[in-house]
């Protein structure tokens, strides 16, 4: 019997299914070994030599496999394609004390893949294994070593990541720069047309033969004035251009845009989308879904030009267009895709929506591109003074718009004739206002981390879920992600005092040299090295001279009342609050600014207080601890509950922290959702 090893029971089930009875495949459920979580479990002096544990939720399986290898007449080991599947065939083949295995990796859970890499078996490459070591030490280090400090000069409960850092830093800016933003007025100018009982609109974009800038008109007054200037004008089009554009397709999924994607298309969370396609991995319906490669196999390619002739036309079909734009791709795998285009059955929502999204998405992207029929009229005053622009378009053939539709605004002009003179129908002068920039959603966030290459494709789903876990974001009514104030405190504290450890640049440059490590150019321990002796020396350092006090204690003209004494203004999990000077003798605290609800308290008719945890606000009772009522603080939205029609749609936070909706006559209405209903 031949022990075929993978890292999870579903996977080891489809497995199962294209080989014969003398294979028998098994699942490690994930990592066997790993480093301790109750130490740091680095030999520093040793060249940071990690010191690796079973831990006790595996030790009963890892005694399973040992007696299934004992009577195995061959070993394999099949976990996944990439760093971390190399790492987990590594501490098999340690755990299972053998030399006599091979090693296969194959990047589709199909027949064919899986017999072509039992037909190719190799060793494990160890190289790869160092990469993924190095990450793992690397982001050890950070955190076990920067976290404590982060808990002696902030508050207890803090962590710092190498990567999750940078991330948070990006939040956090972002914050202040809509805070700091100073919106400007501006205005615009278009002049309407009336051509056989038809309107179209033309801008004005040059006077005197200048191209206008953007925001050239700031007063209303400037542009009251050149309203009633074009109002007396007579206009004749001095330049019709009629051309065809294409607009190519978008290339097939990576793991980066696949999040991206399935955020704006489906709301489905980095986490979300990243389990959904674990699933549809390990069920065989799709590629592996960890890769930043383009790569299409031929047979996939073969496969899409049958499918695509065959139901749109020969016209519809073009091949392959994109390549990889990055120089070192890891692990060079393919992109996300279908192991096949026919017809699947037996999934759930979630699932049937992320594998049509990947589906349609291949296909297109093999697909001709669209052609877009694009008319550009430009219009003269008589005396030239002023030039005016007016475009429209129309799709003259779909191509990959047909699979996978994008948002394409569609106009049409009247038919017109070059040196025409035209009738005026009004001239608009219209109010803007600059907008700031919008905090990042999932999408956005990951889309920049993956710009500044700051992590790599699987982290991004992680890297977002810690710093929500650690309350450093939440998500505002939009789903955008907006910094908590300890969250704040902790990015400006390691901005301040660790500026290369959120350095997006320096954070890259670590990135590459992993990569480099997975191709044996350079030595992992060096390049540990390399980071740890200035960081250990900086941490040296800032432990002796930063004071708590001054990170987190600000003096206020609030006065205790119970001791008279002055409060100061301290930083907790959940945000700041007041406590007593005079501490430890007067132990007393309240919230910085403490909101008082209109309705009493329900028990005892002492006033209701806004307090906050790390799930959200809620309203407590002032006389706590003699009185300890409390309810919730949910945000009533101006529309009907689309259920019972009699509530109103309320805004609730799960155990978890994250916002639903729901109806105000809860428990009487039990309407819930995750995306907001839409007003009647």
């Amino acid at each position: 019997m031949k022990l075929v090893i993978v890292e999870s029971p579903t996977k080891a089930k489809t497995l199962q299914k294209f080989l014969k009875k003398d294979y028998q495949v098994v699942s490690s459920y994930g990592h066997i070994r790993d480093l301790p979580k109750s130490k740091i479990g680095i030999d520093i002096e040793n060249d940071f030599k990690p010191q690796y544990v079973i831990e006790s939720k595996a030790k009963k399986r890892a005694q399973e496999l040992k007696s299934l290898a004992k009577k195995a007449d061959s070993i394999i080991l099949a976990t996944d394609p990439d760093r971390e599947g190399e790492a987990i065939s590594w501490h098999l083949s340690y755990i299972l004390k053998s030399d006599d295995f091979d090693r296969v990796a194959f990047h589709e859970i199909t027949e064919k893949a899986v017999k072509d890499a039992l037909n190719n078996p190799r060793k494990i490459d160890i190289n790869l294994v160092n990469a993924q070591q190095a990450r793992r030490i690397l982001d050890r280090l950070v955190g076990y070593k920067l976290s404590p400090l982060l808990w002696k000069k902030i508050i207890r409960g803090l962590s710092a990541g190498r990567v999750q850092s940078v991330a948070l830093k990006f939040i956090v800016d972002r914050e202040k720069e809509i805070e700091e933003f100073k919106k400007e007025e501006y205005w615009t100018i278009d002049v309407q047309f009336n051509k056989d009982d038809s309107k179209f609109l033309a801008q004005l974009v040059k006077i005197d033969g200048k191209k206008l800038p953007k925001f050239f008109l700031q007063k209303k007054e400037d542009a009251h004035k050149i309203k009633e200037e074009l109002e007396k004008e007579r206009y004749l089009i001095s330049d019709i251009k009629r051309k065809d554009v294409k607009k190519s397709p978008l290339p097939p999924f990576i793991t980066s845009t696949l999040q991206q994607e399935a955020y704006k298309r489906l709301r489905f969370s980095s986490k979300l989308t990243m389990r959904v396609a674990q699933q549809l991995y390990e069920k065989g319906l799709i590629t592996y879904h960890r890769t930043d490669s383009y790569n299409l196999s031929k047979e996939s390619i073969n496969q899409a030009q049958d499918f695509i002739v065959s139901n749109y036309g020969q016209e519809y079909w073009q091949g392959p267009q994109h390549k990889s734009k990055k120089k070192n791709i890891q692990e060079a795998h393919e992109a996300i895709r279908p192991t096949s285009l026919k017809e699947v059955k037996n999934l759930d929502d979630r699932q049937f929506k992320l594998y049509q999204l990947i589906w349609k998405r291949f296909v297109a992207s093999l697909m001709s591109s669209a052609v877009m029929s694009r008319l550009t009229v430009e219009i003269e005053t008589k005396e030239k003074k002023f030039t005016l622009k007016s475009s429209g378009q129309t799709i003259k053939f779909d191509g990959f718009l047909k699979v996978y539709p994008i948002k394409i605004e569609e106009k049409t002009l009247p038919e017109l004739d070059e040196g025409e003179e035209l009738s005026l129908d009004k001239v608009i002068d219209e109010q803007h206002f600059t907008q700031p920039p919008a905090r990042y959603t999932e999408a956005t966030l990951i889309k920049i981390l993956e710009e500044k290459g700051v992590g790599r494709p699987s982290t991004y789903s992680p890297i977002i879920s810690v710093i929500q876990e650690r309350n450093y974001i939440i998500k505002d009514d939009e789903k955008r992600l907006c910094p908590t104030e300890i969250g704040r405190i902790v990015s400006d504290f390691l901005t301040r005092h660790f500026s290369n450890i959120v350095d997006p640049d320096f954070t890259a440059h670590m990135e590459k040299d992993l990569d480099e490590i997975a191709t044996g150019k350079k030595d992992w321990a060096s390049v540990i090295k390399d980071f740890y002796s200035p960081f250990e020396k900086k941490l040296k350092e800032k432990e002796k001279e930063i004071d708590k006090k001054e990170v987190t204690e600000k003096e206020t003209d609030e006065i205790c009342d119970k001791c008279n004494s002055k409060m100061v203004s301290k930083i907790g999990r959940f945000g700041r609050f007041l406590a007593c000077s005079n501490y430890p003798e007067c132990k007393n605290t309240k919230a910085t600014e403490e909101e008082t609800s209109e309705d009493p308290c329900e028990k005892c008719g002492a006033p209701m207080v806004l307090k906050r945890s790390r799930f959200g606000s809620f309203w407590g009772c002032s006389s706590y601890p003699d009185c300890k009522n409390i309810k919730n603080n949910d945000k009533t939205l101006d529309i009907s509950c689309p259920e019972c029609k009699k509530g109103q749609v309320v805004v609730k936070k799960s155990k978890k922290g994250r916002s639903f909706y729901g109806c105000s006559l809860y428990p009487e209405c039990k309407f819930v959702s995750n995306r907001k209903p839409k007003k009647d």
